[in-house]
């Protein structure tokens, strides 16, 4: 199995912590409502040390699924560490994908979410570059739509 790492740094103007309550403490639900043409829910598979959440694609779209572990939450620090465990993007070349992902304040009242992506592959198989851009575009959209609904709704996740 190999291992390729890629860092990447999304900065928002709204603050850390509304994000972060957004797009970890309350993703089964701000998700399909800002993605509603792409994700239909995200359901609780398992809910124990670490919980397992199955998000289900609107029928068409190009994946019907993914599951991701939750290995933890760390609410005060702002971090969140899972994995993409099972779903069609892993293919047969990747055994699973884990993140680690933290919410720092900026000074300027927005924040900085920064990410580190390891994707293990089977064997010696080598993640191609375009497989990266792909995730990245779609972690920074996924990003904008809440920093978006967050700067609409200046109330919400307060």
């Amino acid at each position: 199995m190999g291992v390729t790492t890629y860092t990447q740094d999304i900065v928002a103007q709204v603050d850390a912590n509304r994000i972060f309550k957004a797009l970890v403490l309350d993703a089964d639900n701000i998700i399909p409502k800002l993605m509603s043409q792409a994700v239909k829910n995200i359901e609780i598979i398992e809910d124990h040390d670490g919980s397992i959440k199955k998000m289900n694609f609107v029928e068409g779209y190009p994946i019907k699924y993914l599951k991701h572990k939750i290995h933890f939450i760390d609410n005060k620090n702002m971090v969140i560490k899972y994995s993409l465990i099972e779903g069609e993007v892993l293919g047969e070349n990747l055994e699973h994908i884990s993140y680690y992902v933290r919410f720092e304040e900026c000074e300027n009242g927005g924040c900085i979410c920064k990410t580190i992506s390891e994707y293990h592959t089977n064997g010696n198989c080598i993640v191609k570059e375009e497989e990266i851009k792909e995730d990245r575009d779609k972690a920074i959209e996924l990003f904008k739509l809440v920093e978006a609904y967050l700067l609409a709704n200046p109330f919400a996740y307060v």
